[in-house]
């Protein structure tokens, strides 16, 4: 299992658009076949940092989920929205690995 981390740099006169955008992926993305853990955006600090995180099995299944994604009605139109709409400024991905023990779980020294 990894992680797709995604940073993103948004439009602080554009927070809302950013929030539809994040609603509409939290449809797709599990619809398509990633367990999504959310869209963060903006609240107190930073106005131009958002984040959007979700779980996929392997780099494998990240393409073909990318490819269900493009294809699917509610994808296609998410990603012409933000085209359109220009409230993405830069969009950063990273693939994480969870290095971490289960909540709880302790190993003795």
């Amino acid at each position: 299992m990894i992680t797709c981390f995604i940073r993103y740099e948004i439009d602080p006169f554009k927070k809302e658009k950013f929030a539809d955008y994040a609603r509409a992926w939290g449809q797709a993305i599990p619809r398509c076949g990633a367990d999504l853990i959310g869209y963060f955006g903006p609240h107190e600090g930073s106005a131009t940092t958002a984040y959007g995180l979700y779980n996929i099995d392997s780099l494998a299944a990240y393409e073909a989920y990318r490819a269900r994604l493009a294809e699917d009605p509610l994808g296609r139109e998410n990603y012409e929205f933000a085209r359109r709409e220009r409230f993405i400024l830069k969009e950063d991905r990273i693939f994480l690995k969870n290095m971490s023990l289960p909540h709880g779980a302790f190993v003795k020294p």
